[in-house]
């Protein structure tokens, strides 16, 4: 049988010359998190994450899930050079950040907690950490330089988490301050930043005046939005989950265009049935 590698400068094309390539032929699209991430797969509930948004990529991108529930800034950094694979091995195109929820838990309680000058050096050191950047940028296969994505913690809702002892170590006010925190180092390191805290919270009705008690405290009347996107307090539902998807697409389509799946360039990398070659 002959081995044959598309040209992948042109993926609609024929095939070409035969000749062993060497990286993987999709590339991917990494989402490194904590539970949040990890439970993106699931669809126990309904609407998941990542099945959602490997639809949006099929046959473009491999999405690759790496939510390691539980995990703080400062084990997701400890564990990232065990699964980030080389460029020889596979060409990460996208990177989804999504980390803070355990960091932000209240010190002395689950000893998760990472203090928040801790917490953005970590983030900042996934950012840097030379298995990321090794993506950064590359001569082979015309490969695009890895586009990062960094997602604030989301917001808690106090209510639920008082029936979740567990989870019932976390506060709106601290979790906040790990979202701004975040923000604020997407923005020094010049990368995206997919607020998540601030889209749910405006969908809750919070508008962010001086003063203003925040949507899942419990110093506020409870909230029903909350109660819709979080199942105890923390973890998503299916709606949350569709806001993550919808903000994740837009967020692509805004800053990266011709990575859109939807963008009539952006094609199959292997061809479409009509002109695949057959095996001889």
């Amino acid at each position: 049988m002959t081995e044959l590698t598309l040209d992948l400068t042109n993926p609609e094309g024929h095939a070409v010359e035969a000749m062993k390539a060497q990286t993987g032929l999709l590339d991917q699209f990494i989402l490194f998190g904590d539970s949040i991430t990890q439970q993106a797969c699931s669809q126990e509930r309904g609407f998941a994450f990542q099945p959602a948004l490997q639809n949006a990529f099929i046959r473009r991108l491999d999405v690759i899930n790496r939510g390691f529930s539980g995990y703080n800034t400062s084990q997701c950094l400890a564990a990232l050079p065990s699964f980030m694979p080389k460029p020889s091995q596979a060409h990460v195109r996208f990177m989804m950040i999504f980390l803070g929820a355990n960091d932000a838990v209240l010190p002395h309680t689950s000893g998760q907690d990472v203090p928040l000058n801790l917490f953005c050096a970590n983030l900042k050191n996934i950012i840097q950490h030379p298995k990321v950047r090794a993506h950064a940028t590359s001569v082979d296969r015309n490969m695009h330089a890895i586009k990062i994505i960094l997602v604030t913690p989301p917001p808690v809702d106090e209510y639920q988490l008082e029936d979740s002892p567990n989870l019932n170590v976390r506060t709106a006010e601290r979790t906040k301050s790990y979202a701004d925190s975040c923000r604020r180092v997407g923005e020094e390191m010049d990368v995206a930043v997919l607020d998540l805290w601030g889209i749910v919270m405006k969908k809750a009705g919070w508008k962010g005046k001086d003063g203003e008690v925040l949507v899942g405290s419990r110093k506020r009347e409870r909230s029903e939005v909350l109660g819709e996107m979080l199942h105890d307090g923390l973890h998503f539902k299916p709606s949350a989950y569709e806001v993550l998807f919808e903000a994740t697409m837009e967020i692509v389509k805004d800053k990266w265009p011709s990575e859109d799946p939807e963008e009539a360039n952006f094609n199959y990398v292997l061809p479409r049935w009509e002109t695949a070659p057959w095996a001889e």
